[in-house]
């Protein structure tokens, strides 16, 4: 398995810029995106374009993958959100499959397939013949507003009691299931990313077959490039520091653009000329160059050596995580200087620097970059552990 470079990713997102601007407001509105732009994405390529080609997929590089992330992010952190919710749900469950699962999913639907949930391991599950009855509840399910399929991740059980792996961790697994068998919550009622359709979710003792089921960790693809030997963690941090880095660009271009025309009650030039502003922007732009730099060496650096044969060492792991985590840090202190320097500007409906400041607000707040991404990163890099399955 190879990496194929030199996809459009990039191309096909600043194709669809006016559909996705126009949906902004009413996807706000309906907490889920409007049809116009899952229309769009599915039109351009994006929905599917990280997947395997087995899958209708054009298997981007992991630096492709980012550069569109970021771009889709800058357009509209809602957006932004979708394409590191649906894009890789779909992507990891077509390279991870085993092949009647890859087929039932993907094939027998002409690979027009969304997908969208939690991997964290929420549910429990007995083993059966031929799969898994499985309940649990999940939060958070991004992208689930406009998704046929939906995943949970879960703990398997045999008579009652978990399994272990070799490294003393519980065995945790990913289902694959249709929307019909969900129950959806409807309670996303947020301050940010409004229009992701991140429904709370749960299902009560359904039957999951083992063909739609993998391991969350697996760094083992079935189909596609190696770039999925990474495995779902450091693919998904990738997507969380592209689109902090995407919502944080959006705000200093808009708040470049208020500096030249805005001037505020009681200063005698605009905002532009005042030295203390033009400091803080000349201090925050180099702040989101050297966090975007960080991310591009961390994981260009990363791919490069797995597509070179390398084994994937928590050393690298805990090198991208720490990238995600300080980019996302980074981004937040961005917007909010970004949305203070703008005043008034910034706080009327509308204006994209008062989403970006909530959705950056409520994307910052996810459990995937937080503290503990660092500590764990630290004691990695110190030999205090020898690894930590978060990272």
């Amino acid at each position: 398995m190879t990496t194929q470079p030199h996809s459009n990713g990039l191309a096909m997102a600043k194709s669809i810029e006016s559909i996705i601007t126009a949906g902004a407001a009413e996807a706000e509105k309906l907490r889920t995106l409007p049809q116009d732009t899952v229309d769009a994405l599915w039109n351009s390529g994006l929905m599917h374009w990280m997947n395997p080609r087995e899958a209708g997929g054009q298997e981007p590089s992991l630096v492709e993958m980012l550069e569109t992330w970021l771009e889709l992010a800058r357009q509209d952190a809602t957006v932004g959100w979708i394409g590191i919710a649906n894009f890789p749900s779909a992507a990891f469950s077509a390279a991870f499959l085993e092949d009647d699962g890859f087929t039932e999913v993907f094939t027998d639907n002409d690979n027009r397939i969304t997908m969208g949930g939690q991997f964290a391991p929420n549910g429990m599950a007995e083993v059966v013949e031929g799969g898994y009855q499985l309940s649990g509840s999940w939060s958070f399910g991004s992208g689930t507003g406009h998704s046929q399929y939906v995943v949970g991740g879960f703990i398997p059980l045999k008579n009652g009691e978990m399994t272990f792996l070799e490294n003393g961790m519980p065995e945790m697994l990913v289902a694959i299931m249709p929307r019909d068998q969900i129950n959806f919550t409807d309670n996303w009622n947020v301050t940010g990313l409004k229009g992701t359709g991140s429904y709370d979710y749960n299902v009560q003792d359904i039957f999951v077959p083992e063909a739609r089921v993998f391991p969350l960790f697996t760094r083992e693809p079935k189909r596609g490039p190696d770039i999925f030997k990474l495995g779902v963690m450091p693919l998904t941090g990738a997507g969380h520091a592209a689109w902090a880095l995407g919502v944080a660009r959006s705000a200093l271009d808009d708040i470049f653009q208020v500096a030249k025309e805005k001037t505020r009650m009681g200063d005698e030039s605009t905002l532009g000329n005042k030295l203390t502003f033009q400091r803080d922007l000349a201090h925050h732009e180099a702040m989101w160059r050297a966090a975007n730099a960080g991310v591009f060496e961390a994981y260009s650096r990363v791919e490069a050596q797995i597509l070179d044969g390398q084994e994937l060492t928590p050393t690298m792991r805990a090198d991208m995580r720490i990238s995600a985590t300080y980019a996302t840090e980074a981004a937040k202190d961005i917007v909010t200087f970004a949305h203070l320097a703008a005043g008034t500007t910034a706080i009327r409906e509308g204006s994209r620097l008062e989403r970006s400041f909530r959705d950056m607000y409520t994307g910052s707040q996810h459990a995937f970059i937080n503290e503990k991404t660092y500590t764990d990163s630290a004691r990695i890099l110190m030999g205090l552990i020898e690894d930590a399955p978060g990272v």
